[in-house]
């Protein structure tokens, strides 16, 4: 994912930033408690392609920030 474009994009639901999670290809909105799919290097920034995140992976990501 680039940096520059990774700067640009924000959650469709919250126009809150997004993080991106290599691992798994996505982009986290922390604050929508949503993945959005990154398929073939787009970014699905769809709200009904995103996955609700688990408390797990909220605390995960709070940790990082």
């Amino acid at each position: 994912m680039d940096p520059k474009l990774l700067e640009l994009l924000v959650c469709p639901v919250t126009k809150g930033p997004l993080i991106y999670d290599r691992e798994y290809q996505e982009l986290i909105s922390r604050s929508a408690r949503l993945a959005y799919p990154v398929r073939d290097g787009i970014p699905v920034l769809l709200e009904d392609e995103s996955r609700p995140l688990s408390d797990d992976e909220l605390e995960h990501w709070a940790s990082l920030a």
